[in-house]
């Protein structure tokens, strides 16, 4: 399905939504919610977007000059501050346009990641879903208009390149990512018995009794296997990913709203829709009820449990930070953002079986349970025709296959690859003018591949 702007549907909101003000404010949260839209199909622009080159943020001018030019400005009012081409000045910007709650890295040196640049990578070569041309891993990059990569081999950069919005010292937001940092809080708590996955949600979080939430289990929750009334289609007006969003806005409602307030509120609204269980179902909301469900089991929202138990122990390099709602609460399902080599620290985290220099910081059966995957049976049911034989597992993607990789993926680009097989970890942030993974899927994966087997290859 087509992935429009998100004010063009809100334009035929409840009437509540009607005032401009209102739109506005409920466009500012769609389109952070888009994480949750990699089950749309790529729009179908009436002539081809600027390739990456042409619509570099720096190229352009967006928000340079003191002050900028109007013509250049992004509000945080705008309600096409998220378009193409303005988003690939705002994925590098959120925390100077909306409010934002941080994730410390705190006072300690950041993890030393070793250097040993591969110039070949740039060459190496591979066919893209569906075609017969091959394509080098050099061209992968503009194709898929990235922002910045990372590669590492057995914890070693062999690979970095950045354009667009971002360098070395910039943070970058992680759209659905964020959904794999939030499902690897929840898989460490399983795996330490803080939480019982077998528990129905609303034995934890009372408040979600009455809500399609309330029988499900924990391990659906973390599977996506909830049977859910709730839309994520964003060419439809009437989908209740338009009330989420109004839900999630930080600016003053519309005179007359009487809707949710923040994501809390709106999760308690929620519908159920079928039997949990039988069928995977991406939908963000599933993770925004996860970290209610870490919140009120540690006592610590998901931006502070991160920053205890990983980002201040990983050796990171810079702090990260979450967007909130007007309560303050993290938005778990879409609004972590991060610096690049923090995140491909986050990977290697994960290959190195949970340790960093030896130490444990996340359980190894935590991460063993999300390599191993969940239902392949209900995750087919979803449809991916460009992943055969995946499954979902922690709120990351299984891939299955002979090397046992495995991803965090976000819209318009973002994704943190793990490769246990090859020992690779490849971190990317980008600005795609579509945001369905769809639309990048044919040339990422078999890149990410090629790069992988080569790198296994060497001496």
């Amino acid at each position: 399905m087509p992935v429009p702007r998100p004010h063009i549907a809100l334009t035929r909101v409840r009437a509540a939504l009607a005032s401009s003000r209102a739109r506005l404010a409920a466009a500012l949260v769609a389109v952070l919610a888009l994480p949750g839209a990699a089950t749309a199909a790529p729009a179908s622009p009436t002539s081809p977007p600027l390739s990456a080159e042409a619509s570099d943020p720096r190229l352009l001018g967006w928000m340079q000059g003191a002050p900028p030019p109007e013509d250049k400005r992004i509000r945080y009012t705008d309600d096409d501050y998220f378009s193409f081409p303005k988003l690939r000045w705002t994925a590098c910007h959120f925390r100077q346009l909306m409010p934002t709650v941080g994730v410390s890295r705190g006072p300690g040196a950041a993890r030393d990641l070793p250097r040993r640049l591969d110039a070949a990578i740039d060459a190496l070569s591979f066919t893209p879903t569906g075609t017969h041309r091959q394509m080098t891993w050099a061209q992968s990059l503009s194709a898929n208009y990235t922002d910045g990569i990372v590669v590492l081999h057995d914890g070693v950069v062999v690979y970095e390149r950045y354009s667009g919005c971002l360098d070395e010292h910039g943070q970058h937001g992680a759209m659905s990512v964020s959904k794999s940092m939030t499902g690897l809080l929840g898989e460490m708590l399983v795996a330490e018995g803080v939480i019982d996955e077998t528990q129905r949600v609303s034995a934890i979080v009372p408040e979600l009794k009455d809500s399609a939430f309330g029988d499900a289990t924990v391990r659906q929750v973390l599977e996506m296997t909830t049977a859910l009334r709730y839309s994520e289609d964003y060419a439809d007006p009437n989908a209740e990913v338009w009330a989420f969003s109004a839900a999630g806005s930080t600016l003053p409602p519309a005179p007359g709203y009487t809707g949710p307030r923040s994501y809390y509120d709106y999760l308690q609204t929620v519908q159920k829709q079928g039997r949990h269980g039988e069928a995977f179902g991406y939908k963000t909301i599933n993770t925004d009820a996860l970290g209610w469900i870490i919140a009120r089991r540690t006592g610590q929202s998901v931006a502070q449990l991160l920053q205890s138990r990983i980002w201040q122990r990983l050796g990171a390099e810079q702090d990260a930070y979450y967007t909130v709602d007007s309560t303050g609460t993290p938005f778990a399902g879409g609004g972590f953002n991060a610096g690049l080599r923090d995140l491909a620290r986050v990977g290697q985290l994960l290959l190195d079986d949970g340790k960093v220099d030896g130490q444990p910081i996340v359980p190894a059966a935590a991460i063993a349970r999300i390599r191993a995957g969940g239902s392949k049976q209900a995750f087919a049911k979803a449809g991916y025709a460009q992943l055969p034989g995946w499954s979902y597992r922690g709120m990351w993607w299984i891939s299955h296959n002979d090397h046992g990789a495995y991803m965090a993926r976000g819209v318009h680009g973002q994704a943190l690859y793990i490769d246990p097989t090859a020992r690779v970890v490849i971190a990317r942030f980008g600005s795609h003018p579509v945001a369905a993974n769809s639309a990048n899927d044919p040339t990422t994966l078999p890149a990410f591949d090629a790069v992988a087997r080569y790198l296994m290859a060497q001496p």
